[in-house]
């Protein structure tokens, strides 16, 4: 009789952005075409873990360190038998990782995908490979029913004095529309409806492969793709800004009344410093267009505290910028000092981390009481939903402003049977600071 072989195991756990996860999708399906088991984030024994790390700012860090860490216990007591690192920190800190975490059996780089296969490959020789048939270009979609993300470019050329991201992933690079576009064919065939446009500055794609801003070309390409129900757009950059992307917005039904566009901070002074290229008051300027030019739009952003230089005045007036814009999705983070950015070459971390923390939490405090204000006024309205998944008393769903993971959620009582992956009309009638209680429509 013929042994039946297993095949060899390996856990893929992504921390960080959605970028990573992108990355890390890819990764599995070059995995299963090597002939692996591939899971994701799984808490079952398994021969191989690959954690695909962050290191944007010190609490990412520290939570991928810790995660490592982990996993080196695991191997210890042998719920796994080999762990790899890859991403973002063993980009940037590959030989201090070798040498304070010596129990990790490789190190690899943001894109050095095809070296932990060969190196799986070589230390699991038994698997085989197969023939891939997801027809994802490239991706083993890990993510609710309806979504995926999709990644339009690579890299930053911007550099923040805070950020080091561009020391990380390098120049900006732009995905060719053809190649977005057929991705996102190839998807829609799986069924999948609901895509997040991702990349770490939207505003700039476009200019390295064809000289010109091209965000607004590429959706309405992507919008006319048969089976595209929602289009979502992440991470805008406020200098350069694409106002030809607002018409497209605001005419095509299928892409979201929604940006995601991190502002930093309001303080002139402090914007100098975090070498943002944009003033406080074109800040306003360009906030007004936007709302004038798409009604109803529902802006995240993302604000720091503590930047050094930034005085007591100057939080004071990003709390006022706050109360006045009312943000309908607000994040903030307290400032982390990255060696070899430009911050950390000029400036001295003055602010003490208390005083930091302090502001940061005053700053949330607003937003909450902003965001309980702008969903109470959501009551009694009729919207529609996307159905993520299944709870005991609840279905969880989420609406065209709301992005998976870091938005609220749209709870529908259980008065209907629903599907997870599909869309509903839904009535409003109840809310809190980051989630509406909701009943399906007759």
């Amino acid at each position: 009789m013929n042994k039946i072989s297993k095949k060899p195991s390996v856990n893929i756990i992504s921390l960080g952005c959605s970028k990573n996860l992108v990355d890390s999708e890819r990764l599995m399906l070059l995995l299963e075409e090597a002939g692996f088991d591939v899971r994701f984030e799984s808490d079952a024994p398994t021969d191989a873990a690959v954690v695909n790390t962050c290191g944007f700012i010190g609490d990412a860090k520290e939570e991928s360190v810790n995660t490592i860490l982990d996993l080196v216990s695991a191997k210890e007591n042998g719920s796994i038998k080999h762990l790899y690192v890859m991403g973002c920190l063993a980009e940037r800190y590959r030989m201090d990782l070798e040498k304070e975490i010596p129990e990790v059996d490789g190190l690899f780089g943001k894109f050095d995908w095809q070296g932990i296969v060969d190196e799986l490959r070589r230390r699991y020789p038994s698997a085989s490979a197969t023939t891939a048939t997801t027809g994802s270009r490239g991706r083993r979609v890990t993510t609710s029913p309806a979504n995926a993300y999709i990644k339009i470019a690579e890299g930053c050329n911007r550099f923040c004095a805070f950020c080091a991201i561009p020391l990380i992933t390098g120049r900006f690079k732009s995905r060719a529309i053809e190649d977005i576009e057929e991705e996102v064919k190839a998807l829609t065939a799986q069924g999948y409806s609901e895509f997040n446009i991702i990349a770490q500055d939207l505003s700039s794609y476009g200019t390295d492969i064809y000289g010109r801003l091209a965000l607004a070309e590429l959706i309405e390409r992507l919008a006319d793709v048969p089976g595209v129900h929602w289009l979502r757009l992440h991470y805008a950059y406020p200098a350069q800004f694409p106002y030809d992307i607002l018409p497209v917005m605001r005419r095509r039904e299928n892409v979201c009344a929604y940006l995601d566009i991190a502002l930093q901070h309001i303080d002139d002074s402090v914007l100098a410093n975090m070498r943002r290229h944009i003033t406080g008051a074109q800040t306003r300027e360009l906030l007004a267009r936007i709302r004038k030019e798409v009604p109803g739009i529902h802006l995240r952003t993302t604000l720091m505290t503590g930047f050094p230089g930034e005085t007591e005045e100057a939080f004071e007036e990003l709390m006022q910028f706050v109360r006045e814009q009312r943000f309908e999705r607000m994040g903030a983070f307290a400032y982390s000092e990255e060696e070899g950015t430009f911050g950390a070459g000029h400036f001295s971390d003055d602010i003490p981390q208390e005083v930091k923390q302090g502001r940061l939490d005053r700053l949330m405090a607003l937003q909450e009481e902003i965001s309980m204000e702008i969903q109470q006024q959501k009551v009694g309205q009729e919207i529609e939903v996307v159905i993520d998944s299944e709870e005991d008393d609840f279905y969880v769903g989420r609406s065209q402003w709301d992005s998976p993971e870091v938005d609220p959620q749209v709870l529908v009582r259980k008065t209907a049977t629903l599907r997870p992956g599909e869309y509903y009309r839904v009535k409003i009638v109840e809310a809190l600071p980051f989630e509406l209680i909701a009943e399906t429509v007759s």
